[in-house]
């Protein structure tokens, strides 16, 4: 495989990735804010299906296809750009992985909620807010992680 094809498909991963990631956060919470019981469970449902086939493997596939351009162009991963990417995209897993439960969770409590025909409980509206501020070092960590592929720099290479 070509590198130009393999940095296009990271650079394909990682919008497929945010766009997926911020696109679902935010109908996520106007749902969450709009109080509406179906509104959130059906939301939910299709957040956590997105989570399945788009933000996973973008999430399995961008550090492969990162590493395999390091390894390409022979960057020791202490290089300070690769090292700070690598620790940015992990604080940002870690934080990803308790929001897919808590999206799970959530989706959960929303169906029955609807299929009982009652309100939210007060548990979801907490799991509720941890889901959103894990989501802002998420989100920040993944601005700061593209920030470093655009504007890093490889010693003699000609991108």
């Amino acid at each position: 495989m070509s590198f130009t094809l393999i940095k296009t498909l990271h650079i394909l991963s990682m919008v497929l990735l945010f766009g997926t990631g911020l696109g679902s956060a935010f109908y996520k919470w106007m749902a969450d804010r709009s109080g509406v019981v179906a509104h959130i469970a059906v939301t939910n449902r299709h957040v956590v299906l997105a989570d399945w086939i788009f933000t996973t493997p973008t999430v399995i596939f961008q550090p492969l296809s990162g590493l395999w351009m390091v390894h390409l162009f022979g960057l020791p991963l202490t290089t300070p750009w690769v090292a700070a990417s690598l620790s940015l995209y992990a604080l940002a897993g870690a934080c990803w992985l308790p929001v897919v439960w808590l999206q799970i969770r959530m989706k959960q409590m929303a169906d029955v909620a609807l299929a009982r025909q009652t309100g939210l409980p007060q548990h979801y509206w907490q799991l509720a807010r941890w889901w959103f501020w894990l989501g802002v070092p998420a989100f920040i960590s993944m601005v700061l992680v593209v920030a470093l592929m655009v504007f890093k720099h490889i010693p003699g290479a000609q991108l």
